[in-house]
């Protein structure tokens, strides 16, 4: 994710450069590593809350639609592609951030569309439902619950959709009363919690 307050589109610096890789731990990618932007605000998702995440969705991940929101580096969709997921949307509204997920993408050979755009302003176009969405936004920004908001009502969530939610580690987010927890843990200074949207059929 991202968090430096830079206009959407803004041109790509031909200056950034790489501060680190990120290993992706599991699945047909396992060990593949990814580039990271030197960028201000980019935070990727620690590998143990990545390996406990996945642990979790082992059971629905195959052919799964899913949508990474604020994507970032985009590790959490990367990863869902390697463990068999059908197909992931990554939205993110840092071009420069974007580039190097695109970069990534075409190096590991791993099939996603990656969307330059605010994920608030992504959220008001056309749905598509997504069986499994990553809400991971910036800290300081304080947008879990209005891009909660709009998942739920704007028709981007499947009857029974799973999603994540990454937060500071004292903040648990508002959100819709539909979105049932499932499984949470901290790590670290993260609240990493996955929950499963419950509109007409009991949970499992």
């Amino acid at each position: 994710m991202r968090d430096d307050g830079r206009a959407q589109g803004a041109p790509l610096r031909r200056d950034v450069g790489v501060t680190g890789r990120i290993r992706i731990i599991g699945g047909s990618l396992r060990n593949s590593r990814l580039d990271v932007p030197d960028l201000p605000g980019l935070r990727p998702t620690p590998e143990r809350v990545r390996e406990t995440l996945f642990n979790w969705l082992l059971p629905v991940i195959a052919g799964v639609q899913a949508l990474d929101l604020c994507a970032g580096t985009g590790a959490l969709g990367i990863e869902a592609l390697s463990r068999g997921a059908g197909a992931v949307r990554f939205v993110e509204r840092d071009a420069r951030a974007a580039t190097a997920l695109r970069d990534n993408l075409a190096r590991l050979k791993a099939e996603g569309t990656v969307t330059v755009a605010d994920a608030a302003a992504f959220l008001e176009g056309t749905p598509t439902p997504f069986g499994l969405v990553f809400l991971d936004p910036p800290f300081a920004a304080d947008l879990w619950t209005p891009l909660a908001q709009r998942l739920e009502q704007g028709g981007w969530l499947a009857p029974q959709a799973w999603i994540y939610v990454e937060s500071p580690r004292d903040r648990v987010p508002a959100l819709p009363s539909s979105w049932a927890l499932h499984r949470e843990g901290r790590a670290g200074e993260v609240r990493h919690a996955l929950y499963r949207r419950c509109t007409e059929l009991p949970l499992s």
